[in-house]
């Protein structure tokens, strides 16, 4: 069955791309096959006068190029052939004799921003689903396709490396405003629009664009030396952001640079040599990996055979602090569900939603959403000091205190007010599900949904079952999670779960270097250099040290001494030295933005620092604790597979993505270099750096956690 039909309607043809067997149109090499057939079948056609290019698929225009079809490739120039192959058809596209209108609706992504950009004119629907961009640098590539030259030529290069280097998506309104499409039209004319517009070409010719950017855009785009400057502020920039550990946005601003310099061929050319040194990297291969396992995930309902998830059309939340109000928050925006929203005294409920609805506003405030909808979203938030509504909700979300008998009370409350059929799940962080469960009448509902803070940004959800909950329950929770933007992984209920049970190793010997007399600013510049987001200090100041002492209490009960934390950090609680919730922990704060290190720690830790201890050993340190608890917990079976394992640790805490993950970063190591990295650690530091019996085993049989 053909993926591209049309038929000719008084003299302009209508085409439909609709890959048979898909939820979405890709361009796979059989793609690009029939869009040589039809160009050429057009091009004869008496009859065609112009075209108009259209999706059959809803709310998809073109996701972007087979991925499928990019994993296969192994050498530099296999790659640089595969995107010459894409050049060449858009070159085909964009000379094409009759002009070529596009209609786009929903997803245009990658290679299907590329075609669009091709053709002679674009047309977008107004749908918040319409979104346009570039997102290969995410993959650890560039836009092989053209769109590292036809982009910049179309909007300038100041926006176009906006899009490009960050492989951002906008949504059409934001689009049309740079230059991207040359109309916005209501999804139901949309067809009728660019039909119009194709006829209105054949008659009259190509159409006058009107360029963006103003004086400024003028003097920076439209010149050598201001083109320069774009491009070192640009570099500057990227370089801050990736401490050089991903090469793709360095290659694509080279890629831009060189065709505006030297022309549309000879940037063709760097493009796709670039874009096969880039695509068969071991940076890229980690990121496409991270894809994959991501995509696997959303169709994941992480229990086997499980029945569906019930609809969940109302939310309820106990408890309006920060983590409650983040939650109702993120779940009106995202799944665009009723809340209600109750804790102890209105001023707290009123803070709550206020909090909720700031999320909301942010996304006004962006221009992702319209004043209507951010109108009816936020008439879906409300609260009180008692059960009402409690009746209608399908799943119960509480974010109170972390405190057993106030969970078990909560609880009890809420499964008089809530239908049977409700789950109820709780937000904690260390307490076992089982031991919340323990006060439930009806524990086969009861479930843990642990989310990261801030909830709004942090992607990633820890959905943990009991031994008594029902697959259900499990499969409703993880639905919920996934309409509410997150990546959800199912973990065991073990201490810690997945993400603190590996995390708590590693900021304990970042407190263990502390005392040691190494300074936060250093440990924190080594984490970074290694490819963390922040440094492990700044971490804790961000989670709070009064909630990373619980936690490592928690911990520590549950693992004994190898888990034990440095008693000096409680010196820092003590002194209500908090983090950034107080204006001061290891940092100060002021107004909100962080400052130095303060001095005034060095005298509760009984230390200063000696600097003494090089960045490598730092790295060492810190990673060898991590991986070594990963490990371990994988062999207890607290995550179901090393895929969830290294996307829990990468969304959950920012392990770097180009590495991929904890547990194919040890694989990429070595089980025997490992192993032998521990023991030498564990003779000079002590038993906390044993190594555990999965390291040993795969050090002695040369085994690794992917095949």
């Amino acid at each position: 069955m053909p993926s591209i039909t049309w038929d000719v309607r008084d003299g302009i043809a209508v085409v439909t791309l609709d890959t048979a067997g898909s939820s979405v149109n890709v361009i796979s090499q059989s793609v690009k096959d029939e869009v040589y057939a039809m160009l050429t079948a057009l091009e004869r056609d008496a009859r065609v006068r112009a075209v108009g290019f259209f999706s059959g698929k809803k709310d998809n225009f073109i996701a972007g190029a087979d991925i499928e079809e990019f994993v296969t490739l192994k050498t530099p120039e296999e790659a640089e052939h595969l995107s010459r192959d894409g050049q060449a058809m858009l070159d085909r596209v964009a000379a094409f004799p009759k002009p070529i209108a596009v209609g786009i609706h929903g997803s245009c992504l990658g290679g299907g921003l590329e075609f669009a950009l091709a053709c002679h004119y674009r047309i977008a629907t107004d749908h918040p689903k319409t979104q346009l961009g570039l997102p290969e640098i995410q993959l650890g590539i560039l836009p092989g396709a053209g769109g590292c030259q036809r982009l910049p030529r179309l909007i300038g290069a100041r926006a176009a490396l906006d899009i490009i280097l960050a492989g951002k998506s906008e949504r059409a309104p934001k689009a049309f405003r740079l230059g991207i499409v040359d109309e916005l039209v209501p999804p139901s004319i949309l067809q009728d629009v660019t039909v119009a517009a194709a006829r209105r070409l054949a008659d009259r010719g190509p159409m006058r664009r009107k360029r963006t950017g103003g004086l400024l855009g003028l003097l920076l785009d439209g010149n050598p030396l201001g083109r320069a400057l774009v491009f070192r502020t640009a570099k500057k920039q990227v370089l801050a952001q990736t401490k050089g550990n991903y090469p793709a946005p360095l290659a694509a601003l080279e890629a831009v640079r060189h065709g505006l310099s030297r022309g549309l061929r000879a940037g063709l050319q760097r493009e796709a040599q670039l874009f096969g040194q880039l695509a068969v990297s071991d940076v890229s291969r980690k990121l496409v990996q991270i894809f994959f396992a991501t995509t696997a995930l959303k169709k994941d309902l992480g229990v086997a055979n499980a029945p569906g998830p019930a609809e969940v059309r109302r939310l309820a939340v106990v408890g309006s602090g920060f983590m409650g109000s983040g939650i109702a928050g993120t779940a009106v925006v995202q799944a665009g569900v009723d809340v209600r929203m109750k804790d102890a005294d209105l001023p707290r409920v009123a803070k709550g939603i206020a909090a909720a609805q700031a999320i909301v506003d942010e996304r006004l405030a962006r221009r992702r959403l319209t004043r209507h909808e951010h109108a009816r979203l936020v008439a879906l938030l409300s609260g009180g000091t008692d059960y009402a509504g409690f009746g209608a909700a399908e799943l119960v979300i509480e974010a109170v205190f972390e405190e057993l008998t106030v969970k078990q009370q909560v609880l009890k409350e809420c499964e008089a007010a809530l239908p049977a059929r409700a789950v109820f799940a709780t937000n904690t962080s260390t307490i076992p599900i089982a031991r919340i469960a323990e006060a439930a009448r009806r524990p086969e509902q009861v479930i843990g949904m642990h989310f990261f803070s801030p909830v709004a940004r942090m992607p990633l959800l820890e959905v943990i079952p009991s031994s008594r909950t029902a697959p259900q329950a499990v499969s409703t929770a993880v639905a919920f999670g996934r309409r509410m933007g997150k990546t959800a992984i199912v973990v065991q209920d073990a201490p810690g779960f997945w993400v603190n049970r590996i995390l708590g190793p590693y900021m304990n010997e970042a407190a263990h270097l502390l005392v040691a007399g190494v300074g936060p600013a250093d440990i924190d510049r080594a984490m970074v250099q290694f490819g963390f987001p922040v440094g492990p200090i700044t971490l804790l100041d961000e989670v709070g040290l009064d909630v990373a002492q619980h936690a490592g209490e928690v911990l520590h009960t549950a693992f004994g001494e190898r888990r034990a934390p440095p008693p000096a950090l409680a010196a820092l609680v003590k002194d209500g030295r908090l983090g950034r919730k107080t204006g001061k922990g290891f940092f100060v704060y002021t107004k909100g933005k962080k400052g130095g290190v303060d001095p005034a720690i060095y005298p509760l830790l009984g230390v200063q620092p000696n600097g003494g201890i090089p960045g490598a050993e730092i790295v060492q340190r810190l990673t060898c604790a991590m991986l070594n608890e990963a490990a371990r917990a994988v062999g207890e079976g607290v995550v179901r597979n090393p895929r969830d394992g290294d996307i829990g640790a990468i969304f959950g805490f920012g392990f770097p993505p180009f590495r991929g993950g904890p547990l194919r970063y040890l694989d990429d190591l070595g089980a025997d270099r490992v192993y032998a990295d521990l023991q030498r650690l564990a003779e000079r530091l002590g038993p906390r750096f044993a190594p555990c019996e999965v390291v040993v085993e795969q050090a002695r049989a040369r085994t690794r956690f992917y095949s």
